[in-house]
């Protein structure tokens, strides 16, 4: 079958390891997998990060690539498939488990005709989604979704600040709080993503670093330590910092005294749980939010897709389709 794999590892030149090319099927699958035909998969930074040698281990390869994806089961059904692969001993939120991978760490991953995955993992995709939106929400969407509404506790009238607007994790940001009735402000370096943010539903828009006419109830933070001092400075006291990534470094500066005068809470996300991806996927429903799409490629073109997403030029996800 045809798919997308990482052959070799570079930090310096990640898309140096893609390969896309046919593979074999598996031979042999665990009791209690189901066989999904893929007609979507969307990127994410983990797909980058994997080439990069983060959370895969060269004694891996070759694996085949991507978490999200959503297709047709065995049995005719039309589903959205959950990354988060648990023990299958392990009771309770997934995310939690010590022994979890997301697809494409430790199990073959979705940028392929075909996914096997615990029949556990699937979710019933409404048709009111194409595939190609309902491919969007297990990562980037389910990430924000539990960063909003999970961990931080976003409230309807409150003021959530998502920084770093632009990516996958940050446009579903902006869409879900407006969505449950909160007032958005969005940072962002390129004047055209701001402007971008604010037609998606942000009430205001800034640039990195900038004053805040107030401060606010949450901060959403994907980036780290470049905007982490003035994440921590944008906050109300009693305020909460959720956070589920730091693409721009992981050892700021603390300000311990800030977040214990202030009594601020900083709060770790990571990823979400299949419960919490049916949530999302009714939610998408019934307030008619759909995530947002850059572009949709077929998957014998997903260096192209791979590329762009590596130089930075993207708002929203990249799906490839079948």
């Amino acid at each position: 079958m045809l798919a997308v794999f990482a052959k070799s590892l570079s930090a310096d030149d990640p898309l140096s390891g893609l390969i896309v090319g046919e593979v074999d099927e598996p031979s042999r699958v665990p009791d209690g997998w189901a066989r999904v035909q893929v007609r979507a998969a969307s990127l994410n930074h983990h797909d980058l990060w994997s080439l990069r040698g983060v959370g895969l281990r060269a004694d891996a390869l070759p694996m085949i690539l991507g978490c999200d994806a959503a297709g047709v089961d065995e049995d005719g059904n039309e589903v959205v498939v959950h990354a988060v692969v648990s023990d299958p001993e392990w009771r309770g939120d997934e995310t939690l488990d010590p022994r979890r991978s997301i697809l494409s760490e430790v199990h073959a991953g979705t940028f392929a005709e075909s996914v096997w995955v615990p029949r556990r993992n699937l979710v019933p995709k409404p048709p009111e989604l194409s595939f190609a939106e309902a491919a969007c929400l297990p990562t980037a969407w389910l990430t924000a979704y539990r960063m909003l509404f999970t961990r931080a506790g976003l409230q309807p009238g409150a003021t959530v600040l998502v920084q770093g607007a632009g990516g996958g994790v940050a446009t579903a940001l902006i869409v879900l709080a407006q969505a449950a009735g909160a007032r958005v402000w969005a940072t962002s370096r390129s004047e055209e993503k701001r402007e971008r943010a604010r037609a998606l539903g942000a009430d205001a828009v800034f640039e990195p670093g900038a004053r805040l006419p107030e401060r606010v109830d949450v901060v959403a933070e994907t980036v780290g330590a470049a905007t982490w001092d003035h994440s921590l400075k944008s906050l109300k006291p009693g305020g909460t910092l959720v956070i589920s990534g730091a693409t721009s470094g992981q050892n700021p500066e603390a300000s311990l005294n800030r977040i214990f005068f202030l009594q601020l809470s900083v709060v770790g996300s990571t990823m979400g749980t299949r419960d919490e991806l049916e949530r999302l996927v009714r939610l998408c429903v019934e307030r008619d939010v759909r995530p947002v799409i850059e572009s949709e490629l077929p998957l014998e073109q997903a260096r192209d897709a791979f590329a762009a997403l590596a130089a930075g030029d993207v708002f929203g996800k990249l799906v490839l389709t079948r």
